[in-house]
């Protein structure tokens, strides 16, 4: 996999992510407040091409971004990670957590293992 984003590279990604492809005045229009500098936007780009998260069109002088990993694939591998560093690579312990230390709803448990068994019926 790809390597790991710093906050400020994940806020573009997910900017980019929101509103699928665009030039670098759209990605921060897209950034929630306080939005970082043109330039700044401008430079976290170029840093997530050089990664590989960001591929462009040249249009003119201009450049359309898109992403080339998708927001699912990202928060999988990112969670995997976690699941690995945090609880032993256990599925079991990272539920557990959830369940027990952020008051998750049995309720709430059961709809999701309704879910799953549902779609691997399918």
């Amino acid at each position: 996999m790809k390597k790991e984003l710093t906050k400020a590279e994940e806020q573009i990604m997910h900017a980019l992510w929101r509103i699928k492809k665009g030039f670098a005045k759209d990605i921060l229009e897209s950034l929630k407040e306080p939005k970082p500098a043109y330039n700044t936007v401008l430079t976290v780009v170029r840093v997530l091409v050089d990664k590989k998260y960001i591929a462009f069109n040249t249009y003119g002088k201009s450049n359309e971004y898109y992403p080339t990993i998708s927001k699912a694939d990202y928060s999988s591998w990112k969670l995997q990670i976690l699941k690995k560093n945090y609880f032993s690579n256990s599925s079991k312990e990272l539920v557990s957590f959830f369940v027990k230390d952020n008051k998750m709803d049995l309720s709430e448990l059961d709809e999701i293992l309704t879910l799953l068994k549902n779609e691997k019926n399918d």
